[in-house]
């Protein structure tokens, strides 16, 4: 049985520069926009895979959701009812910059990408039902039509940015990811965070040591999303 290789050999080729280059562009635009409310569904969307990290890691360990909120100021929660706490409480932010991490990389490939944009539509489509507020539901809609807008003009036209719609929605997830744990639970210290209430049943770090904790974890996922995509594109 052939083992995957997971080395690098050689850089870079035409895909591999254009893979570098594309989201060296996408970083610069999301940092230059980064206070502007053009950038704010995407935000949103990062919010989105943060709380339903948290559902799928209390489906996984036997709870039930009862429902979810994404806010207007980037803010969200997720009601739980059993499960394993401490593996609900990291998988919001580990979890956003796994998925992060998973839509670059499947940017690299026009099939993988069909399928992050069809697997994120229906993870909408099922968070509605459970969705609590108006915002979170509007959120599910205007991406369902989005993505469905953009599956369409990739299918029929000559206009093919479903890869590149994809990746930029993966970089944006990475980096709010990163930001987002170094404000909630680093810089500020949001003491109901999700680091802090897992430092009450985990006690060997403060908040801001779990804080400190994930976000390597997390730029960890940043820097292995670039360097597998390197790989696959070699």
């Amino acid at each position: 049985m052939n083992t995957p290789n997971w080395e690098l050999h050689g850089c870079c080729n035409r895909n591999q520069n254009a893979f570098l280059i594309t989201i060296g562009i996408f970083t610069v635009v999301i940092l230059l926009l980064w206070r502007t409310f053009l950038l704010t569904p995407f935000k949103l969307i990062t919010v989105f895979l943060h709380e339903a990290s948290h559902a799928v890691a209390c489906k996984l360990t036997c709870g039930d959701v009862e429902g979810m909120e994404v806010n207007a100021n980037e803010g969200g929660s997720t009601t739980t009812r059993g499960g394993i706490y401490w593996l609900i409480l990291p998988a919001g932010y580990l979890g956003s910059s796994f998925w992060g991490m998973a839509l670059i990389l499947s940017s690299t490939n026009l099939l993988t990408a069909r399928i992050a944009a069809a697997g994120l539509g229906l993870a909408l489509f099922i968070v509605l039902f459970i969705a609590k507020n108006w915002t979170l539901r509007g959120l599910c809609i205007g991406f369902i039509v989005f993505l469905a807008v953009i599956w369409v003009l990739q299918e029929t036209t000559s206009v093919k940015i479903l890869r590149y719609v994809i990746l930029f929605i993966g970089v944006m997830n990475s980096l709010f990811s990163v930001y987002d744990i170094y404000d909630d639970l680093i810089s500020r210290r949001v003491h109901s965070s999700d680091a802090e209430k897992f430092a009450e049943i985990c006690p060997c770090c403060t908040g801001c040591g779990w804080g400190v904790i994930w976000g390597m974890i997390s730029f960890v996922f940043l820097c292995a999303s670039l360097y597998l995509g390197l790989v696959i594109l070699s």
